[in-house]
C-alpha cells in the first residue's frame, strides 16, 4: 500500500481507539452513574448520532471542497475541546451537550479518511476500505478491553485516556495528512450535481443500498445499548462486556486470511458480499435472543463479527464505486450519516422497545429488519440497469 494510506491506516487506528474508550460504555455510564432510564440513554445516543449525521454530510462536503487535510483538523479540534469539557465536568446536562458536540465533530472527521483512501489509493478497490476498516477493528480491540478496566477502577479515566488518544490523532494529522489534499474546483452540492449530471442512477441506487445498511446499523447499534444494559442484569460484569468488543475487533484482523477465500472468489460482486454478511448477522441475534451466560455473547459476537466483515467495507467501496468524479466525499459522507442514523435511532427505539415489551421483541424486529435489509441489497442496482437500458434503447428509438 502506498505510504499515505498507512498514515491513514495509523491515524484511523488513533481516532477509533480513542472513541472505543467511551462509546461501548456510555448507555452503563448513564443507567448506573447517571441514574438515567434506558429510554433517555437512547435520547442522549440519539442527539450524539444526530449530530454526527449533520457532521458526516457536512464533512463530506468539506472534503470535495477544500480537501480533507482540514475537514479532519477542523473535526478532532472540536473533539478536543468537547473531552476536556467532559474531563472537567460529570454532571448530566454538561455530559449531553459535550456528548453531542463530539458526535459532530467526529462525524465530520469520518467521511473525511474513507473519501482520501479513496482517492490516494483508487486502484485498491475494496481492498483500501477494508485497510481502513481493519484500522478501525483493531481500535475497537484495543479500546474497549482498556476502558472496561480503567471504568472498574474509576470512570472519569475513560474521558481522560479519550482525550489523551486525540490530542495524538491531532499531531498525526498535522503533520501526516497535509499531502493529501486536494483540489477544490468540482460542485458542491446534490443540486448541482443534480444540474451538472444527467445519469442520476448511481445517486439512487446508493440510496436504496443506504436503507438497508441503515436498517443492519439498527440492529447492530442494540449490542452497544440495549444488550449492553441487559449483560449488566443478569450478571455479566463491565470488563466482561469491553471484552466482547476486544473480541470483536479481534476477531476482524485475525479472521481476514480465513474469509479472504471467499472475498477473493466474490471480489467483483459487492451485492453478494452484502448478503452474506446479513444472513450471518441474522443468524448472531437468533443466538444472543437465547444467551444468558456470557459464552453464549462470547458465540452471538463472533458470528456478528463475521457478517460485518463482509458488508461494513463492501458499502463504502459500492459508494466509492458509484460516485461521479469529484464526488466521492459527498457519497462517502452520505454512507457514513446513513451509518450514524442507524445509531441515532437504534439505542431510543431500541430502549422504549425493551422497556415496554423486553428484550424478545427487540430481536425479532430486528430479524425483520435484516430481512429487509437483504432486499434491498439486492434491487440496489435496479435503477442502473434501467438507466443502461434506456441508454442502449435510443439510438433504436430515434430511428
Amino acid at each position: 500500500m502506498p505510504k499515505q494510506v498507512w498514515l491513514l491506516i495509523i491515524g484511523m487506528l488513533v481516532n477509533v481507539t480513542g472513541n472505543s474508550f467511551l462509546w461501548p460504555l456510555t448507555t452503563i455510564y448513564m443507567n448506573e452513574h447517571l441514574g438515567k432510564s434506558l429510554t433517555v440513554a437512547g435520547l442522549v445516543l440519539m442527539a450524539n448520532a444526530g449530530a454526527a449525521v449533520v457532521g458526516n454530510l457536512l464533512g463530506g462536503v468539506m472534503f470535495d471542497k477544500v480537501g480533507g487535510y482540514r475537514s479532519v483538523l477542523l473535526g478532532i479540534v472540536g473533539t478536543v475541546f468537547a473531552l476536556v469539557g467532559l474531563t472537567l465536568w460529570h454532571e448530566f446536562t454538561p455530559f449531553v451537550i459535550f456528548y453531542t458536540i463530539i458526535g459532530f465533530s467526529g462525524g465530520i472527521v469520518f467521511p473525511s479518511m474513507y473519501a482520501m483512501v479513496g482517492t490516494v489509493w483508487p486502484e485498491g478497490g475494496r481492498k483500501a476500505f477494508n485497510a481502513i476498516y481493519l484500522a478501525q477493528n483493531v481500535g475497537v480491540a484495543i479500546g474497549p478491553a482498556m476502558a472496561g478496566f480503567l471504568a472498574a477502577y474509576s470512570f472519569d479515566l475513560i474521558f481522560t485516556a479519550n482525550l489523551v488518544m486525540y490530542i495524538l490523532f491531532f499531531f498525526i494529522a498535522l503533520f501526516g495528512f497535509k499531502s493529501m489534499s486536494i483540489s477544490s474546483s468540482i460542485q458542491t452540492s446534490v443540486i448541482q450535481e443534480g444540474k451538472k449530471i444527467r445519469n442520476r442512477a448511481p445517486f439512487y441506487a446508493l440510496l436504496i443500498v443506504s436503507i438497508g445498511y441503515l436498517l443492519c446499523w439498527f440492529g447492530y447499534v442494540q449490542w452497544q445499548s440495549t444488550i449492553s444494559a441487559y449483560t449488566q442484569q443478569i450478571g455479566i460484569t463491565l470488563p466482561q462486556y469491553s471484552l466482547l468488543w476486544t473480541l470483536n475487533g479481534l476477531l476482524i484482523v485475525i479472521g481476514q486470511p480465513f474469509i479472504r477465500p471467499i472475498v477473493k472468489r466474490i471480489e467483483d460482486n459487492l451485492k453478494a458480499q452484502m448478503v452474506i454478511g446479513i444472513v450471518i448477522m441474522i443468524i448472531s441475534y437468533i443466538v444472543v435472543a437465547f444467551a444468558e451466560e456470557f459464552s453464549m455473547f462470547v458465540i452471538a459476537m463472533a458470528i456478528l463479527t463475521i457478517g460485518e466483515m463482509f458488508i461494513w467495507p463492501a458499502v463504502p467501496a459500492l459508494a466509492n464505486q458509484l460516485a461521479p468524479k469529484g464526488r466521492e466525499g459527498l457519497y462517502q459522507g452520505i454512507v457514513n450519516s446513513v451509518a450514524t442514523g442507524g445509531r441515532m435511532i437504534g439505542p431510543f427505539f431500541g430502549g422504549v422497545l425493551v422497556d415496554s415489551y423486553g428484550m424478545s421483541a427487540l430481536f425479532i424486529l430486528v430479524a425483520i429488519l435484516l430481512l429487509a435489509a437483504i432486499v434491498t441489497s439486492v434491487l440496489y442496482d435496479r435503477p442502473l440497469e434501467a438507466a443502461e437500458a434506456a441508454r442502449t434503447a435510443e439510438p433504436i428509438e430515434s430511428m
